[in-house]
């Protein structure tokens, strides 16, 4: 996994509740068994119409937003089922940061395994910075290690996130990682083992 410890990116402002991980990918594109390739799929069925020409009525294809790596979400995102694809779709499209009022418990550790930064904050300040993003100029800067997050208009916020995911996301470390860290006892009790010694 990528370490990661800032990110500064333009906000895409997803002004819905409970986005569920079949509106994030939707159920026909998870035939792959790799993790790439998912993100032209991102919000497939609100970006697209049957013929595959684009929706008028939901902007994040927008020019506008081109490039934009933060995405400023409603409550309980990543709602539903359980499926990892969810957070590589959106990393794939280009997110690194999401920043919600509430996150669906199973997707917030998902993404935050697959080296994502998930923020909780008040829903009145995402309701505000969501309608700041409107115009795709707004930008944020997240510091993981500082805990804080400065907005291009110079707002600076602090926030909260576990200790264990933080240190994994600066430090780059996946479940197989953190198993590596003890490679030195496991090699010994492996040696111990083979000689029968309990």
């Amino acid at each position: 996994m990528e370490a990661i410890s800032q990110h500064a990116g333009k906000v895409y402002p997803l002004n819905r509740s409970n986005v569920d991980t079949d509106q994030i990918i939707p159920k026909q594109f998870l035939k792959r068994i790799e993790r790439t390739g998912f993100g032209e799929f991102v919000f497939y069925n609100w970006r697209f119409n049957e013929d595959g020409s684009s929706r008028d009525n939901f902007d994040m294809d927008d020019k506008k937003f081109e490039d934009a790596s933060i995405l400023i979400a409603g409550d309980n995102f990543g709602c539903g089922s359980s499926r990892e694809h969810a957070p590589w779709a959106l990393q794939d499209y280009g997110y690194k940061v999401i920043i919600a009022p509430s996150f669906a418990d199973i997707f917030y550790s998902n993404a935050f395994k697959n080296g994502m930064i998930l923020i909780k904050l008040p829903e009145e300040k995402v309701k505000e910075w969501q309608e700041k993003a409107k115009d795709g100029k707004f930008e944020l800067t997240v510091d993981l290690e500082k805990q804080t997050i400065k907005s291009s208009e110079g707002e600076v916020l602090d926030f909260e996130i576990p200790n264990y995911h933080k240190e994994k996301l600066i430090n780059g470390w996946d479940d197989i990682s953190l198993t590596l860290l003890n490679e030195d006892k496991i090699s010994k009790f492996e040696e111990r083992d083979s000689l029968g010694i309990r």
